[in-house]
């Protein structure tokens, strides 16, 4: 484990309401000499499914997908940074941000607040603390002014790297535009590549890892990696994506990851999936939280 995350009380920050600013102040600093983002999201899973005819399964997911990111709302955000060569930044490595969410059963509840029982008791299990993110939780539309501005988006010197993150990035978009996605993914795909330019889905990188497979907890057991922090939580999920991925850039691609064919994709939507990869059959549980 490199030096810098030997101090693991230390490495993962909580940022709430009352932070947040002092917290994106540090980022835009660090993003300048650590440009390599490993993310991670929480989401209240998948509650509904589209109806009518599809074109094709990856239509189908990408619809799927579309509905629930246009319905829901993001509960946690995990950011770790890191150098071109995998190396940490001194102190904080990474940032979970925690969101306005209310699980709060009233007649005035919102359709943004609609969620899955399954992931909401996932994610309890896991240590989400929704009381809190109810009463301090950061504003969404408030992050977006502050991520817009941070240097880390809509930029092209800066890499993004996820596990299986169709869904993260539906949210990270959603967030961005503070509008619902487009009905067709090609034009998806045209937003996403303009707030980030160089995305590395760890999950369709497996695709050329012989004997690599699962989620992203199976994987980091494969390749021998240590998490910090708890699974199911944004901020320790970030952390350990990134880890596979140099570790996976280290073994199976000797420090040299072909961007032609590798930067863009996304696992199960658009050129990083095939018919097979995502049934319509599969269930919601499925869908949300085989990833880890």
């Amino acid at each position: 484990m490199p030096a810098a995350l030997a101090d693991t009380s230390q490495i993962i920050c909580e940022v709430w309401a009352s932070n947040v600013e002092e917290e994106m102040r540090k980022i835009r600093q660090i993003i300048q000499s650590y440009n390599s983002i490993a993310m991670d999201t929480e989401f209240p899973g998948v509650v509904v499914r589209p109806i009518g005819e599809f074109r094709s399964t990856v239509d189908y997911q990408y619809q799927l997908l579309r509905c629930n990111v246009d319905l829901l709302k993001i509960i946690q955000l995990g950011l770790s940074f890191m150098n071109e060569d995998g190396d940490y930044p001194p102190g904080t490595t990474t940032w979970q941000f925690n969101f306005k969410f209310n699980l709060t059963n009233s007649l005035f509840i919102t359709l943004e607040d609609m969620y899955s029982q399954d992931s909401i008791d996932l994610l309890q299990n896991s240590g989400l603390q929704f009381k809190k993110h109810e009463e301090e939780g950061i504003d969404t539309l408030y992050f977006a002014e502050l991520l817009m501005t941070s240097g880390l988006v809509l930029c092209e010197n800066v890499k993004w790297l996820s596990f299986h993150s169709g869904y993260d990035f539906g949210y990270l978009v959603k967030l961005l535009t503070d509008t619902r996605l487009p009905e067709e993914e090609h034009e998806f795909f045209q937003i996403l590549n303009l707030f980030f330019p160089a995305i590395y889905d760890v999950k369709y990188l497996m695709k050329s890892c012989k004997n690599l497979k699962g989620g992203l907890q199976e994987v980091a057991d494969q390749l021998e990696l240590k998490r910090i922090g708890r699974q199911h939580q944004a901020g320790s999920d970030s952390l350990l994506t990134g880890m596979a991925f140099f570790r996976m850039k280290e073994l199976f691609f000797e420090d040299n990851i072909d961007d032609a064919k590798y930067c863009g994709r996304l696992y199960g939507l658009g050129s990083g999936s095939t018919q097979n990869q995502n049934g319509i059959s599969s269930s919601s549980q499925e869908e949300t939280n085989n990833k880890h």
